[in-house]
């Protein structure tokens, strides 16, 4: 198979795996308002939920990693290389946070699962915003492969990190006076 064919595909699972993370904290926000709602509505919602959340971790975020991670490493196969480049050993830091979040996000999936929760709505909702902060990262070093960018790229993600979490707690206002 050649190396565009590779690299497509490379590039299909890493958006199928973050629309998975995206979307997967959603329904953990979700389950987790859910627990509290009374009980005849809990009934209903959380096997849903849970289905819903089972179907997407196992179907589709899970494989997605996996397939990202084969396809990744036989696009860097293509170009040892970079290895040696500040930009990708970069890129490969942000990526590995972003397994060990997704690991996290499998913790919490499990706990959710078996009806416990631990987190707020709103913890989660911040939560969700890590994975958004690291497809900047990544995307941002990927592709203008440059390290000194990467430092205006930190402080644009900073920015960008502070005016999510300002537009998250406006949210829980306006949803509170609602």
């Amino acid at each position: 198979m050649g190396f565009e064919y590779i690299k497509a595909l490379h590039i299909i699972f890493v958006v199928t795996w973050f629309a998975g993370l995206f979307y997967i904290v959603r329904l953990f926000i979700y389950q987790t308002e859910a627990m509290e709602r009374p009980a005849n509505e809990r009934d209903i919602l959380k096997p849903q939920l849970d289905l819903m959340a089972y179907r997407l971790w196992y179907i589709i975020t899970w494989p997605s990693a996996i397939l990202t991670l084969i396809f990744g490493t036989l696009v860097l196969s293509y170009r040892w290389g970079y290895l040696e480049l500040g930009f990708m050993q970069a890129k490969l830091g942000f990526v590995l946070l972003l397994y060990v979040y997704h690991l996290f996000c499998h913790k919490l999936f499990k706990e959710l699962q078996s009806g416990r929760t631990r987190w707020t709505s709103t913890q989660l909702r911040l939560w969700n915003e890590a994975s958004t902060l690291l497809l900047f990262a990544i995307v941002f070093l990927i592709v203008l492969k440059n390290t000194m960018s990467m430092v205006w790229g930190i402080l644009g993600l900073l920015g960008l990190g502070i005016t999510l979490m300002i537009a998250i707690r406006l949210y829980k206002k306006y949803r509170t006076k609602s």
